[in-house]
């Protein structure tokens, strides 16, 4: 495993790329209503990048085996997991979506999500999102020199099927920097004490994706929409995390992020 170790530069670099990636979302927060479209959304978060001096990372993304992802942000409604592909349905009252945004501002990429609802939802699915905040968050609290990869996914795992909820164990966080994907995987699932140890100066993400019903998953025909194989619910939330000497500091916060639960007493930076 080649992790990267960011220096002050670095993470500098990745405190703005960051925060303009989230306030990309602070500034699509007031338009997510019913009636708007994904393709919308796309269409509005391009232009904030545009304004904002930033470019996509996922627009023409394509890993070994993919076709080219074609949107500028991911929008996952209801049951698609992840990578959900914009288009123009409009949304309903009860829906619930994920904004996936990651930008790159001078060759830094800032990578976060966030859920929203669009009118009045269902109690399970205002459960199911308030839980999910929740899980990563309590990843997030594991943070610090020393502890392990491990301790993070244990705490979401514990946390989330305490719940009766189920995570999604084929997609995790991942270390990030001057390149999108970089070591190491952050799995939401785990052992505590076990995998990497953490050292000051690594950033990685932290996004559990977690569902209503069953864990397993299944890919559509469009090469890149993940949906939960029971067509159940599934939400997501998503920070950038940097490795302190103390602890932790949430890189992808902003004026207009949603505040951490009440047993997070100091978000960034913050002791674990």
């Amino acid at each position: 495993m080649s992790i990267t170790i960011k220096d002050e530069a670095g993470i500098a670099a990745m405190r703005q790329a960051c925060r303009l990636a989230s306030e990309v979302l602070d500034e699509l927060t007031p338009h997510i209503r019913p009636g708007i479209t994904t393709l919308d959304i796309d269409r509005l978060c391009a232009d904030i990048m545009r304004r904002q001096g930033t470019k996509s990372a996922t627009i023409g993304y394509q890993p070994a085996g993919y076709p080219p992802y074609p949107g500028h942000v991911c929008t996952s409604v209801n049951q698609v997991v992840c990578h959900g592909i914009p288009n123009d349905k409009p949304l309903k009252k009860g829906d619930i979506v994920n904004v996936d945004v990651t930008v790159i501002k001078d060759g830094w990429f800032g990578d976060n999500s966030r859920m929203f609802e669009i009118g009045e939802c269902s109690i399970a699915a205002r459960r199911l999102n308030a839980l999910t905040y929740e899980a990563m968050w309590l990843g997030i609290q594991q943070v610090r020199p020393g502890a392990r990869l491990g301790d993070i996914g244990h705490a979401i795992q514990k946390f989330a099927e305490g719940h009766r909820l189920s995570v999604v164990r084929e997609f995790c966080g991942h270390g990030i920097g001057q390149k999108f994907h970089e070591d190491p995987q952050v799995l939401h699932y785990g052992k505590p004490g076990t995998g990497e140890e953490l050292r000051p100066g690594m950033i990685f993400t932290i996004e559990p994706m977690i569902n209503l019903g069953r864990r397993e998953i299944k890919e559509l025909q469009d090469g890149w929409t993940i949906v939960t194989k029971d067509r159940s619910l599934s939400a997501q939330w998503e920070h950038t995390v940097l490795v302190t000497p103390t602890g932790y500091e949430v890189l992808t916060l902003s004026a207009g992020s949603p505040p951490p639960p009440a047993f997070i007493t100091a978000a960034a930076p913050a002791s674990a």
